[in-house]
């Protein structure tokens, strides 16, 4: 008998990987791509974060069990990443984590401690005193346009505004193609760390009523200082195929910048600016009838 896979923690991952056209599978124990050649393709599945499954994959039931063993995030995504369609769950089944966050999330004061402190990390400075989270919202949202506009001035592109249609990836202009692509790489990293960490993606603060809303704002505080810049940088080239040009650089960047080692403190810190304690489980609660084994894996993740 083998032992028991355990998840290697997240911050010790490659970012992300693309896969297209062909069926993800495990065979002779190795997970595999088979293209429709037969040809396959070895994939590390258990040292990376997050597998983007692109128009033309198909995915066995031993792939994705073998995943969620090992706790690698597999994210069904349109054509470039573009628009995500659904995502297997490798951990966030903490429930000491979800109840904090929940807490954090429905209590207003608390709330807008903690969109104070995503604003700060965000631009460097205090959020404004006495705003509401709205208002807090307003100000970004006009900073964001600015940073847009100073980014599209930097790299000598005519810039329209962020304009797309998820449905429908070749309207957009090139630069926002670019954008698109970017952050989709991001957003797929930060779900990846969120779950690992033991939390839940849906529970936002200053984004709600989305799958991802905690996703998109832990993303929005980095997106500017990684992967928007190298979206404009690579839409200044006029690049043939923008969407793999953008994935290529934000791999690199991602694995120069350690941007895995820095996703989970940065959620423990976002949430602590709450000033309050994870709750301590109710006194009658009844404890597993069979503990879970330890793990070298984030707290989030589930093996066995």
């Amino acid at each position: 008998m083998l032992p028991p896979l355990k998840p290697i923690p997240i911050k010790d991952r490659v970012s992300m990987i693309f896969l297209e056209y062909g069926q993800l599978d495990v065979i002779d124990g190795a997970f595999v791509l088979v293209d429709k050649t037969g040809v396959r393709t070895h994939i590390p599945v258990g040292s990376i974060a997050c597998i983007m499954l692109e128009p033309g994959t198909r995915v066995s039931h031993a792939a994705i069990k073998l995943a969620a063993t090992v706790g690698t995030l597999l994210v069904w995504v349109g054509e470039a990443g573009v628009r995500l369609y659904a995502s297997g769950q490798p951990g966030g089944a903490r429930s000491d984590r979800l109840l904090y966050q929940a807490k954090l999330a429905l209590d207003d004061e608390l709330r807008l401690k903690v969109v104070r402190k995503m604003f700060a990390l965000r631009f460097g400075e205090e959020a404004p005193q006495k705003r509401s989270v709205n208002q807090l919202r307003g100000i970004e949202g006009a900073r964001v346009r600015k940073m847009y506009e100073l980014l599209a001035k930097r790299h000598g592109i005519q810039w329209n505004g962020r304009r797309y249609d998820p449905k429908d990836w070749e309207k957009g202009d090139v630069v926002n193609q670019c954008i698109s692509a970017a952050t989709s790489c991001l957003y797929g990293i930060t779900e990846a760390a969120i779950l690992a960490a033991g939390y839940a993606p849906a529970i936002g603060f200053l984004h709600a009523g989305k799958p991802l809303s905690f996703v998109y704002d832990i993303a929005d505080i980095y997106k500017f200082e990684t992967v928007v810049p190298i979206a404009f940088k690579v839409a200044a080239t006029r690049p043939k195929k923008p969407d793999r040009e953008v994935r290529l650089a934000c791999r690199d960047l991602f694995r120069g910048e350690k941007i895995l080692k820095k996703l989970i403190p940065l959620i423990e810190e976002v949430l602590s600016a709450g000033e309050i304690e994870p709750p301590e489980p109710p006194e009658d609660s009844v404890p597993p009838a069979i503990p879970e084994p330890g793990s070298i894996g984030d707290v989030g993740h589930r093996s066995g």
